[in-house]
């Protein structure tokens, strides 16, 4: 299990909000003085696909999530505190079914 931060210091938050699904899913993107990034953000109650250029790490922060990573058949269970790793050029399929789902996406070099 990753321990993740509850917080992150010296950032620069970007105030635009990155809206997908009819405001569905909301995050907020946060640049590092090293230039790298991360979006923190909502997922609401339903089903959803994400495409990735980047490898990305989700990482959740509270609530409980589905996922099935493209090219594979397992569906697996995240809660608070789990993360999953998604392939650059890949995809997942996200589900939401009480609640709301808190992220941080970190983009993998």
């Amino acid at each position: 299990m990753s321990a993740i931060p509850s917080e992150f210091s010296n950032v620069t938050a970007i105030t635009k909000a990155n809206i997908y699904f009819d405001g569905k899913v909301v995050s907020h993107s946060i640049v590092f003085a090293d230039g790298s990034k991360k979006t923190l953000g909502l997922i609401y109650s339903g089903n959803y696909h994400f495409g990735t250029d980047k490898a990305e790490r989700m990482e959740i922060v509270s609530g409980t999530c589905e996922v099935k990573i493209d090219a594979s058949e397992a569906r697996t269970t995240y809660t608070g505190g789990e993360f999953f790793d998604v392939p650059a050029k890949s995809g997942f399929d996200i589900s939401v079914t009480d609640g709301i789902c808190e992220y941080v996406c970190s983009f993998i070099d």
